[in-house]
């Protein structure tokens, strides 16, 4: 997701999209550790996303 997405999420949004986010990204990782991931660049992606969103949620929080 790009950050200018992000920052027009409500919070509420923001903490569902993180909530997803991090379900996939476990999902994943089982996944990954039978051996059958695809897409391992995907793991990575997931990641900085989720950064991204607790990065804007703590912008959004101080009152930037």
């Amino acid at each position: 997701m790009e950050p200018k997405k992000i920052r027009e999420l409500k919070k509420d949004e923001l903490i569902l999209k993180l909530k997803d986010l991090r379900m996939d990204l476990l999902k994943m990782r089982f996944t990954a550790s039978v051996g059958q991931l695809k897409n391992p660049h995907k793991k990575k992606e997931l990641r900085k996303d989720i950064a991204r969103i607790l990065t804007i949620m703590k912008e959004k929080e101080i009152g930037k």
